[in-house]
């Protein structure tokens, strides 16, 4: 697509704030479910930020309107150093855009991919980063639901951010009919259909917890339905034989707990205070992490991040009925600019709710 320098396309839905001739795109950095991902400059502050382009038709083809719209409504009320923000989103005829903080560093699971596997230090910092951001969202009333590495990215200095909040919800009593998530890192009650809260990302956080100690994941399958049996077949638990040279045996006590099968026997189900007061992170430095001065025990090359393979073409997946007239107003209100909110909802102020001084919830 090279840089936008064509002329405004005057059917742009919605009157938006911006368009796509506000920004140069310069390059593909990553894939989506729904499009690519590219590395844009505005051309008013000349800053960098990651946009996902979005096709409207493979969006709802795909059934997933719902997921996007909501992304973007949940979005719109976060902020957080450890989360990837939202800075814009609009729209046009044919695509969504959302302008998010730019991630050099690349994705966890492509990092996993190279590596294999990585040490206690490494993933102690990044389970870390991955708490702090869960943090947040927790004490906002906010659960991911779906913790994994593809939706953890590092910045340049290898601080992760969670990203992908498509099927995250406000926590709500009765949410049993929510199946989504990722198998292989689904809580066993998401899987069961039964009502769920803020211990399954806890449950995700262990499942990578062992797959970077292990190099694979604790329960294997061809697909949900295999991985499910083997969840309710057995309790996996690290063994003393099982943890490598340069493990702890607190590191494995905290894996352990968090992949407990029941949720009110996990880690993590009375809140994020209680991962964090575990003896495997007890002396963490939360507050210089917060602040981002530790030096990070890993750090993403500065080359590409990312396997060039996966930008394939996008018409697969599309309903051949569809008219593009006829599905704009599934996307109305859209919109959003961060720059035009008020500056009390600034990072820092942020970071206070964070520490519990003011734990608003967020509306449903």
């Amino acid at each position: 697509m090279g840089n936008a320098q064509e002329k405004p396309n005057h059917q742009e839905v919605d009157n938006p704030i911006l368009s796509r001739y506000h920004f140069n795109f310069i390059n593909i950095i990553g894939r989506g479910g729904f499009g690519r991902v590219w590395k844009v400059e505005l051309k008013k502050s000349k800053k960098f930020y990651a946009m996902k382009e979005m096709l409207k038709l493979r969006v709802v083809s795909k059934r997933s309107v719902s997921s996007v719209m909501n992304e973007r409504r949940l979005l719109s009320m976060i902020k957080h150093p450890f989360i990837v923000n939202m800075q814009y989103a609009f729209q046009d005829r044919e695509n969504l855009y959302l302008a998010m903080d730019l991630m050099t560093g690349g994705d966890l699971r492509y990092h996993l991919s190279q590596n294999k596997r990585f040490t206690e230090e490494q993933t102690k910092f990044f389970v870390a980063c991955i708490i702090t951001g869960l943090e947040y969202l927790h004490i906002n009333g906010i659960i991911h639901r779906d913790i994994k590495p593809e939706n953890l990215v590092f910045d340049h200095k290898g601080y992760l951010r969670i990203t992908d909040f498509g099927i995250s919800k406000v926590i709500a009593p009765e949410n049993y009919r929510d199946t989504s998530g990722t198998p292989g890192y689904m809580a066993p009650e998401v899987m069961c259909r039964q009502n769920h809260g803020m211990a399954v990302d806890y449950f995700a956080v262990g499942v990578m917890g062992y797959e970077f100690m292990t190099g694979r994941r604790p329960y294997l399958g061809r697909n949900r339905k295999e991985i499910k049996e083997q969840i309710l077949a057995r309790q996996v638990q690290l063994k003393k034989s099982d943890v490598p040279p340069g493990w702890s045996m607190e590191a494995a006590d905290f894996i352990n707990k968090l992949l407990q099968r029941k949720a009110q026997n996990r880690l993590g189900n009375k809140g994020p205070s209680e991962v964090k007061n575990h003896a495997w992170l007890r002396d963490f430095q939360w507050k210089k992490l917060l602040e981002k001065s530790l030096d990070a025990p890993f750090l993403p090359p500065r080359q590409e991040n990312y396997d060039a393979r996966i930008f394939s073409d996008f018409k697969d997946e599309i309903d051949e009925s569809l008219v593009q007239e006829s599905i704009q107003g599934l996307f109305a209100g859209y919109q959003f600019d961060s720059h035009l909110l008020n500056s009390k909802d600034d990072e820092s102020t942020v970071q206070i709710k964070n520490s519990g001084k003011s734990s608003r919830r967020l509306a449903s």
